[in-house]
């Protein structure tokens, strides 16, 4: 049976019959927590990851780490928030991880005792500080400019170490994240500073350096420091670990997955997420409109080919010939407000809408706050969606009077000057929140392009809670179209796109 040591590894040892093995708990809650996180484990997944550690090395907590992803992490936007609960869950732990000052102190003096034997950090780089907590911080710095001009693991991590416990500021029971604590620490580093110190000196050491060898080096020392940073970052978490408690760490470092963020109050860096996560989802959804294309209903009776088949069944027309179906690809005009608002949800729909675009016969789109202009030309322009984004924000003609969303007046404009292009084979699709500024509704207007167009659809990034409240208008709007649909996020973008087959 597995069991886990003192300082998290799992390790074998033999259990007494029928008592359950402390590592099944371990990984029973891991499971639970991955689930909690948004990541869809099955509990086939489960039964293959417990399989597999079966087949490793259980004190090697690299090759746990990777088993474990193999079975149970499907997309690699999921892997950020599967190391973050592994780290948790599999913290390595022990007194030495106590932010008990007097504890702290008197393991030092140990690690101290045990340094005159052995180079900083152990042999296993893992153990103690290494005796560094008498350095001054010259001693340190310097320390550290070796390890990441050398590249050496192992006094990276126990610069780490060393750095944490000197400047982190930790102490037990304080609530503040880890993030804090990472700042802390860095910006008394000044990692940056040191980079420039480390390429001034390849230079002064090189007697000529191209540019690009100059670019790889640079890019070389920022990988080296990138990984202190996520020693930094494990170490502090191995400590609030042991501080706070596996459950209590997991859900204070829980976050939402790349699919699960809210459009509408997305961090830059999660922006940045969503934007990579946007493109493996538009070539599912192709596949899936594509299948379900083909897959649709039958034709019409083939009379001929049934009378023919029935001569097999002495005339009599038991099996039904229908002739296959031609299913045309319908045509999308999407209309966005792009005000402030919802400005972020309106870019992510619009990236979707044209990277599926090869499964429509024609995509135009309309953008407005107060006024509204068509925006087809700019994406026909340029393979580059991120451009075509920036000028619809910089180039199009979308303010009429002041600047804030007249859903009505706008809605005029694209029946005047567009209705007539709406047949039976368009699909409309309008982005926006409904918030009118009290503005006149126009609601008809919605009514009139039903009547028309294949289908009308709208999509809302605000929680269906808000809605029709203050100057929301959606619910005069909704009862002239084909569905209104809460879209706050990738999960619920990709959920609607099935409605455009």
């Amino acid at each position: 049976m597995s069991t886990v040591s003192k300082n998290g590894s799992p390790t074998e040892s033999n259990d007494v019959a029928g008592e359950p093995s402390p590592l099944l708990d371990l990984l029973s809650g891991f499971i639970v927590e991955l689930r909690n996180a948004g990541l869809p484990v099955s509990l086939t997944e489960n039964l293959d990851a417990m399989e597999a550690i079966r087949h490793i090395p259980l004190e090697d907590r690299t090759a746990l780490k990777y088993a474990l992803a193999a079975t149970l992490v499907k997309n690699n936007s999921h892997w950020k928030a599967f190391e973050i609960v592994f780290d948790v869950y599999f913290s390595l732990r022990g007194e030495e991880y106590a932010l008990d000052s007097e504890l702290s102190d008197a393991l030092l003096e140990d690690d101290d005792e045990d340094d005159e034997q052995g180079p900083p950090g152990g042999a296993d780089g893992e153990k103690g500080s290494g005796g560094n907590s008498g350095m001054t911080p010259e001693e340190l710095a310097e320390m550290l400019y070796n390890a990441l001009a050398n590249g050496d693991q192992q006094m990276m991590r126990a610069m780490a170490r060393e750095s944490v416990r000197r400047y982190a500021g930790m102490e037990p029971g304080r609530p503040v994240g880890g993030t804090y604590y990472l700042y802390r620490t860095l910006r008394n580093l000044d990692l940056d500073g040191v980079l420039e110190q480390l390429m001034q000196q390849e230079q002064d050491s090189s007697e000529e350096t191209s540019q690009f060898e100059q670019r790889l080096k640079r890019d070389e020392f920022n990988d080296r420091i990138e990984a202190l940073k996520k020693e930094i970052e494990s170490e502090i978490r191995r400590r609030l670990v042991a501080d706070r408690g596996v459950e209590a760490m997991a859900k204070t470092l829980r976050k939402p997955l790349p699919e699960d963020v809210d459009f509408m109050h997305a961090s830059r860096e999660e922006m940045a997420n969503l934007r990579k996560a946007i493109y493996p989802l538009t070539r599912k959804l192709a596949v899936r409109l594509a299948r379900k294309r083909r897959r649709g209903r039958k034709g019409p009776l083939d009379f001929r080919h049934t009378i023919r088949t029935s001569l097999s069944y002495g005339g009599v027309p038991a099996e039904p010939k229908f002739r296959n179906p031609r299913p045309k690809k319908p045509e999308i005009m999407v209309i966005a407000d792009i005000s402030g608002s919802v400005a972020a949800f309106a870019r992510f729909t619009l990236h979707l809408v044209y990277a599926l675009s090869s499964q429509f016969t024609q995509v135009r789109s309309f953008v407005f706050i107060d006024g509204l202009d068509e925006v087809t030309e700019f994406f026909e322009q340029t393979d580059d969606i991120t451009e075509a984004i920036h000028r619809v924000n910089s180039e199009a003609d979308v303010i009429w009077v002041d600047g804030h969303s007249d859903y009505g007046h706008a809605l005029e404009v694209f029946w005047n000057n567009y209705g007539k292009d709406v047949g039976p084979k368009t699909s409309v699709l309008i982005l926006g929140d409904a918030r009118n500024n009290y503005h006149a509704p126009n609601s008809w207007i919605i009514k009139d392009i039903k009547e028309r167009a294949r289908n009308v659809f709208w999509l809302n990034p605000e929680p269906k809670s808000y809605w029709d409240t203050g100057d929301s208008i959606i619910g005069e709007y909704a009862s002239h179209c084909d569905g209104i649909f809460e879209v706050r996020n990738l999960r619920q973008l990709e959920k609607f796109a099935d409605n455009l087959a």
